[in-house]
């Protein structure tokens, strides 16, 4: 993908990979190790980043996690550095992954406590508001969001 005139590469990532980017745009005020997740280490768990080069500039997790008590994905720790917001990198990146993830395992069921400022940007991905605002202290107000993919054959 080309934004401007850089051009990016859409990929798995590691934890590693994509810490500090998290940090930065998501947990800035707090220390880096807040930016570390439980379940990043898991073997079950899948990062993807889009890179400048060696520098993740947007990033998402997907931790098997369920919904209410169906098997999920849940979306945790996507962030975009401002310089590429509202380009359509995040929109590729969670289109790369959930294909992936999706083509690995028969699970059709994503969920996020996603940021209010961002739901609008998951609603123009299908994904569906479930819950009341609501308050995380270190992270602001948030909605819980679902997105259900058909079975495939």
């Amino acid at each position: 993908m080309i934004v401007g005139e850089t051009p990016l590469t859409i990929r798995r990532a590691t934890a590693d990979e994509i810490v500090d980017l998290r940090h930065r745009v998501l947990r800035a005020d707090l220390p880096r190790e807040s930016a570390i997740f439980p379940g990043d280490e898991l073997p079950t768990s899948q990062h993807f980043a889009a890179f400048d080069g060696p520098n993740a500039v947007c990033c998402a997790t997907f931790h098997l996690e369920p919904w209410q008590t169906e098997p999920a994905w849940r979306l945790r720790g996507m962030a975009t550095d401002d310089t590429f917001r509202s380009k359509g990198v995040g929109r590729a990146l969670l289109n790369f992954a959930e294909e992936i993830v999706t083509s690995e395992n028969p699970i059709r069921l994503f969920w996020c406590n996603a940021r209010a400022p961002a739901a609008q940007f998951y609603q123009s991905l299908d994904w569906k508001i479930m819950s009341d605002i609501f308050e995380i202290p270190t992270a602001g107000p948030h909605y819980v969001m679902v997105k259900r993919l058909d079975q495939r054959s």
